[in-house]
């Protein structure tokens, strides 16, 4: 009863600090039908900001960071990537209602990274004051190309075996032949991912921080910017998430179901294995959060223009509507419950 009673009051606390006050200001000016609205063009120069503030962050602890220390978590967040889109390839690829391409692509989005969300997390821990690697920001591309890789090259997987069991059916071809994948697939799924502008800030930040003296324009800028410029994102992706709950009419109802239960799921796979990190190399508790933050979360920037090109075949209104209607909200408001989780399992 206590642990309940205890996540209880942290989720309580949480929601009165400004990063999800914002994130529940957003929701209730949509749900009003407000007008109040922020330019497109604000909204991503606010997001490559925030990326490029988190990327020089990580590069700037990653010139004092052991190399097992960073190369075990980063495992992991590949392993979690990739195992949240083998979990929604068993479940709901397979659903009744549900084709596997738009399963797979709903998974995929889930097994991606939300650098809001990801932001969102650190700067309630930040205001806590609890600790976390700096190096944190570099684990983002492990699990987001992990996932996204995963989940387009199963869809095409799918999309051509149906298109084989289809022209077998017509008697072109022998029935039980495999379908072939260009072999080039991954390197051209790879370099998409790291030319989309988000993934591109987040590697321009670890890079400069890492191989450039940039400590003075990371304090003196970004530093002093970024828990303004996020409680104005928060805003935003509270009035979209509330504008996206109407696209999952149009799609089977086990989105609806997904949605609400894969990140807190997805959100355990990830503290687990930040546990395991934890207890293999001294991971701090606020590693472990973080990390469970980044499973929890889904794609809301780079993942829908990645899949919308790799698998046109799929439908965005499933996979965008279930991450950014139900699926982010869910995640910024399951923080929290890692937060208690962490401070159960190692301590404050």
């Amino acid at each position: 009863m206590e642990p309940i009673v205890t996540i209880a009051a942290t989720l309580l606390d949480q929601l009165q600090k400004p990063t999800l006050a914002f994130l529940i200001g957003g929701m209730l000016l949509a749900a009003l039908g407000s007008r109040f609205e922020i330019p497109q063009p604000v909204y991503k120069f606010i997001v490559i900001l925030l990326l490029l503030k988190v990327g020089l962050s990580g590069g700037l602890a990653m010139k004092e960071a052991d190399i097992v220390s960073l190369a075990v978590p980063a495992l992991a967040a590949g392993i979690a990537g990739i195992a949240i889109v083998l979990i929604g390839a068993g479940t709901l690829a397979r659903w009744r209602g549900v084709t596997p391409v738009d399963g797979l692509a709903t998974a995929g989005l889930f097994g991606a990274v939300s650098a809001s969300t990801l932001a969102a997390g650190m700067a309630i821990l930040d205001t806590e004051g609890i600790a976390y690697e700096g190096f944190i920001g570099a684990l983002y591309p492990f699990m987001d190309i992990a996932a996204l890789v995963t989940a387009i090259i199963l869809g095409r997987l799918s999309l051509a075996r149906s298109a084989t069991a289809t022209t077998g059916g017509a008697g072109t071809l022998a029935l039980g032949s495999k379908p072939n994948l260009d072999p080039g697939l991954i390197r051209e799924i790879l370099a998409d991912t790291f030319r989309s502008p988000v993934i591109s800030a987040l590697v321009l930040g670890l890079a400069l921080g890492l191989l450039a003296d940039t400590r003075s324009v990371y304090e003196s800028f970004y530093e002093t910017l970024f828990h303004g410029l996020l409680s104005i994102l928060m805003l935003i992706m509270g009035m979209e998430a509330w504008s996206r709950l109407s696209e999952l009419r149009k799609v089977a109802h086990a989105y609806v179901l997904y949605a609400l239960t894969a990140p807190l799921a997805h959100g355990l796979i990830g503290f687990a294995l930040g546990m395991a990190a934890h207890h293999l190399t001294g991971f701090s508790a606020g590693g472990v959060v973080l990390l469970s933050v980044m499973a929890a979360s889904s794609s809301d920037i780079s993942g829908p223009p990645t899949l919308r090109a790799a698998l046109p075949e799929a439908n965005p209104s499933a996979y965008v509507g279930a991450s950014t209607g139900l699926g982010t909200p869910v995640a910024i408001l399951s923080i929290p419950l890692w937060i208690a989780l962490a401070e159960m399992a190692i301590g404050g």
